[in-house]
């Protein structure tokens, strides 16, 4: 849906808010009794959440939930000097300063990429559930309008419990509004979060039997909202496995995750057609036979973004991508680099992997090293091949500042095969599911490696990646030893496929690998690419880089710029002033709540357990 953006605005007018413990909108507003006519006003309020979850590029300069530059916490992307550090002590306040404000932007925990400590969605979801009950008994809706409209907002409502309990674990659950004098309500403590998930389970199921298959162009449906759970029910069924809480709940959530992602594949509508580049540098998305649901942007409309600038080559970002991700990239005949048979394959230098690794590689990052990047690998992932030609120039406004007009795959095929192909391996090899076949990864892994080559991957030369064969699972000598060889491919894959966008971070605290994120565990989290600056990068043997340009050797020896070993600075990069994040622990798994809120609580005589190990 095109003008989501601006409908938006619309739909929110039609609640006032209020600022206090749960900042929340009211219940009712001096419209909302004349408002809720018929199946067009529910049409126009639901447009309402769009903006919400589905952010796209997000607009202007906003950074929430966006590519790139809202999902920078992470093991994947590194900056010079320390590295952002993960929480070390319990916040004053986690809750959303403003709740109008909470209805119009979308806010995100940067360190726990999801919503602050606000119910604001929540009661505005359980106002829809209640107006539509009493539209149909008021028959202003009929049985099939209101079956699909409950749908919706059931998808709604365990789309934001989903990202709640994702941050914070337990958390109340509220199932209809409230009065303000409601207290035993208002002020309930903490459900424990299976009990929540299993309610968000129950409200994804009613979503994928009753939302429509079809209700016009890029309006939410049932295989956009099966694409969705997919991810969600994911997240929780791993979460439950690997933190050892619930395995009948993990079976559950899998299986749901497996059967919504059967419904979008056996549906025949979707297909790997585009190359990857276009997936996200494309100025017009309709069409395109991987996307489910995309965010359209419109100058005319006066709906821009900023992300395509920060990949023009000419705006730097504080974070680049590292050795440790390039290292994870598999090679084009379908084998990580230590087991590669291509010529080269070892060789890890900017230049030497676009020419051996999967394309998706060479359709991400910059050809060679970039100064505008901290660890000289920069990305170019999310603009087209003209936007990244303007480098030394002033480009066009739809690669510039917050002009750009590029759209953005909200929910993509590609997600929803590796989300069910994960879940099946994963039900496989602990649930007594069905074993994974290679039909199976013909229809997901093999599929997205088959997508089509754009002529500029053509002219250079890059080869698709063979497949993976059942039979033949690579044995990755870096492999885990807690992780199968298949599943540690199919983990790789999301790594390739979703650089710089929603899942890494998620990613590994569900699979309970927060390590990580620690250079002393990984340290190659806090190196760039194999460098030859004599050849490659001049201009950085100059005066200024005395003392401060560093490359490692194979053997780990570090070398310094001293202004006459200019032959010696051959090496793995080393940012500037590089530092390793402070020592963490589990605790950072859960954001904790907020002092104040845990005050209000106990102002009026109730309690709110803090986040545990906080």
């Amino acid at each position: 849906m095109k003008k989501y953006i601006l409908l938006f605005f619309a739909a929110v007018t039609c609640f006032s808010a209020c600022d206090d413990i749960l900042d929340r909108p009211q219940k009712s507003s001096p419209d909302d009794t004349s408002y809720w006519k018929d199946e067009n006003t529910v049409r126009l309020f639901v447009n309402g959440f769009y903006a919400n979850y589905f952010v796209g590029y997000n607009s202007g300069w906003g950074t929430a939930y966006v590519p790139l530059r809202g999902y920078n916490f992470c093991d994947d992307l590194t900056k010079t000097g320390v590295q952002d550090l993960f929480e070390a002590s319990v916040p004053s306040s986690r809750k959303t300063a403003n709740s109008e404000t909470a209805l119009e932007t979308p806010e995100m925990l940067a360190e726990y990429w999801g919503p602050t400590w606000s119910f604001v969605w929540v009661r505005k979801v359980n106002i829809l559930h209640e107006r539509l009950e009493e539209m149909k008994e008021e028959g202003k809706l009929s049985d099939s309008e209101y079956a699909h409209w409950k749908g919706v907002a059931c998808f709604f409502r365990g789309f934001e419990y989903s990202r709640l309990v994702s941050v914070f674990g337990d958390v109340p659950y509220f199932d209809a509004s409230f009065s303000e004098t409601d207290y035993d309500t208002m002020y309930k403590d903490r459900d424990d979060r299976g009990n929540v998930m299993d309610k968000v389970y129950e409200d994804f199921q009613y979503a994928l039997e009753n939302i429509r298959e079809s209700d016009g162009n890029q309006y939410l449906n049932r295989y956009m909202a099966a694409g969705f759970i997919t991810r969600l029910m994911l997240f929780e069924g791993t979460w439950q496995k690997y933190h050892n809480l619930d395995a009948d709940r993990a079976k559950k959530y899998l299986q749901m995750v497996e059967s919504a992602g059967d419904y979008v594949i056996r549906s025949g509508k979707y297909k790997f057609t585009s190359d990857f580049r276009s997936l996200f540098g494309s100025q017009d998305l309709a069409g395109n036979e991987e996307v489910l649901m995309y965010r359209h942007y419109d100058d005319a409309l006066a709906v821009r973004h900023c992300i395509a600038s920060y990949c023009n080559r000419n705006e730097g970002l504080g974070y680049g991508a590292n050795l440790s991700l390039a290292k994870s990239f598999i090679c084009a005949d379908g084998q990580p680099y230590q087991l590669s048979s291509l010529s080269d394959a070892d060789v890890l230098d900017i230049s030497d992997m676009v020419a051996t690794r999967d394309p998706r590689f060479e359709a991400t990052f910059w050809h060679e090293p970039m100064v505008t990047s901290p660890t000289l690998l920069y990305c170019c992932k999310f603009i087209d091949r003209e936007g990244v030609n303007y480098y030394g120039q002033t480009p066009p406004a739809i690669y510039a500042s917050n002009t750009n007009t590029n759209d953005y795959p909200v929910m993509r095929y590609a997600e929803v095969v590796l989300n069910w192909i994960e879940a099946k391996a994963e039900l496989a090899e602990s649930y007594g599911g069905s074993a994974v076949t290679q039909t199976d990864l013909d229809a997901s892994v093999n599929a997205i490696r088959n997508r089509p080559l754009d002529d500029e991957a053509i002219q250079k030369g890059i080869q698709q990646t063979a497949p993976l064969t059942i039979g033949a699972i690579p044995d990755d000598p870096s492999r885990d030893a807690d992780v199968s060889p298949l599943l540690w491919e199919i983990r790789r894959e999301r790594r390739m496929e979703f650089f710089g966008e929603h899942t890494r971070l998620l990613d590994i605290k569900r699979w309970k690998k927060i390590q990580y994120m620690s250079g002393e565990n990984d340290p190659d989290i806090l190196r760039g690419l194999w460098t030859d600056f004599p050849q490659e990068l001049t201009e950085f043997l100059v005066e200024d880089k005395i003392g401060v340009l560093q490359v490692e050797k194979e053997d780990g020896t570090i070398v310094t710029y001293d202004g006459t070993n200019a032959s010696q600075m051959v090496g793995y990069y080393i940012p500037v002033s590089i530092q390793d994040r402070d020592p963490f622990t589990d605790r950072v798994y859960l954001s904790p709540v907020g002092e104040q809120q845990i005050t209000e609580y106990s102002q009026k005589g109730y309690k709110l357990t803090q986040t545990t190990l906080w």
